[in-house]
């Protein structure tokens, strides 16, 4: 699975600011409604849930909240870059600045685990999270989030 097969360039917004992780993920649940129809109070709904459960803050800025969903039949994706890093209560306490939001079937198992690894792996490159913190332009980091394998092993 590709990035690209979960994420369009409509799904990538860059500088986004947010003052707090509900602020956050009250701003992921609009865009999830602009961007792919989902209904905004339910994704917060289902973000803050997931949260409840344990911060998705992953570590060194970068914050992968998930979430499972009715209603939609592939996972989508979003992507957005803060402009000021917010308190994620990530594992390592840095807060995030790199956000990259799943929403999955309701019965998507290997579907939703293979897109969280292939985020997961993604933004686990430092040379990757470097390019994306260097610019707020989201056709640039839409680029840098799909580049082609065969590119970053040249």
């Amino acid at each position: 699975m590709e990035l690209s097969d979960i994420l369009g360039v409509d799904a990538v917004r860059a500088p986004l600011r947010a003052s707090s992780k509900k602020r956050l993920l009250q701003d992921l649940a609009d865009m999830a409604e602009s961007v792919h129809g989902l209904p905004s109070a339910k994704v917060y709904q289902a973000l803050m849930e997931r949260e409840d459960l344990g911060p998705t803050g992953v570590g060194r800025g970068v914050g992968i909240p998930h979430a499972r969903f009715e209603g939609i039949d592939r996972v989508l994706g979003l992507f957005v870059r803060l402009e000021k890093p917010v308190d994620f209560e990530a594992i390592d306490r840095q807060p995030v600045d790199l956000v990259f939001a799943l929403f999955a079937p309701e019965a998507a198992g290997a579907e939703h685990l293979k897109a969280l690894a292939r985020v997961s792996r993604t933004l686990r490159s430092e040379e990757v999270c470097a390019k994306l913190r260097s610019t707020f332009d989201p056709s640039a980091l839409y680029a840098i989030l799909t580049a082609d394998k065969a590119e970053k092993a040249a």
